[in-house]
């Protein structure tokens, strides 16, 4: 899966390809939120839509497993302001996902963005329901490509 750093909500790839995730201690905005007009530009994509519904996936990924918590719920917004604390408004609500399901190296959410009427930034937010985790991080963006990550037979082998 190819990941763009300009389409992460949560979390950043390195150089090196290192992935450093978002921790989530508390309910917060993710870490990055998008601005989706163009700079200067017109139109934007969010006058046009994004993208056209063209197969683009939102993503969220726990990269560390949580701890504490009873659910954590995860909720794409779109707001007029950058902070998503104007008036957002709800694209997907992942329901409550219950803490055993909150496991390290688990992808969460694997779903077409939907087709709605964005408001200028796009973000996600997650809210904490019981007692705060201590531990716990997400990695979350949009990507072309789902990553099914299928697993290919291993009965081959390469001459050197």
């Amino acid at each position: 899966m190819i990941l763009d750093l300009q389409s992460m909500f949560s979390g950043a790839v390195g150089a090196d390809g290192t992935k450093t995730a978002q921790a989530v201690t508390a309910t917060a905005v993710s870490t990055n939120v998008m601005d989706l007009r163009a700079v200067g530009g017109s139109p934007a994509l969010v006058d046009n839509g994004i993208l056209g519904g063209q197969g683009l996936f939102l993503i969220v990924i726990c990269s560390a497993a949580f701890n504490n918590l009873t659910s954590l719920t995860v909720t794409l917004e779109s707001d007029s302001a950058s902070g998503l604390g104007s008036s957002p408004v709800v694209h997907f609500s992942s329901g409550a996902i219950a803490l055993a399901a909150l496991t390290a190296n688990t992808t969460l959410i694997r779903i077409p963005l939907p087709v709605a009427d964005y408001k200028r930034y796009l973000g996600l937010r997650y809210t904490v329901a019981g007692t705060a985790p201590s531990t716990g991080s997400l990695l979350a963006f949009l990507s072309f490509d789902h990553g099914k990550n299928p697993i290919y037979p291993s009965a081959f082998t390469i001459d050197v």
